[in-house]
């Protein structure tokens, strides 16, 4: 998987911390699960799921999923 350093970004503009989302949203996680797994709060989530879908230009989760997959932003095998 590729890893930025905590102050550098992806090619995307997302953080370190939106690419930790990014994995967790990936995988299904609900908003709740990604915040217990991170130790933050939900709101924290929120806030960074809302940052990637607009640094993506997705139009919700499932299109930031698409868009990550089809851009290969965490590596993950494609179909």
């Amino acid at each position: 998987m590729q890893m930025y350093s905590d102050n550098q970004t992806d090619p995307h503009g997302l953080t370190e911390r939106e690419l930790d989302v990014l994995r967790y949203l990936m995988e299904g996680l609900t908003n709740k699960e990604i915040a217990d797994k991170l130790t933050v709060t939900h709101h924290t989530v929120k806030a960074h799921v809302a940052s990637i879908i607009r640094k993506l230009g997705a139009r919700n989760r499932l299109d930031v999923a698409m868009i990550a997959q089809k851009a290969r932003l965490l590596n993950l095998p494609q179909d």
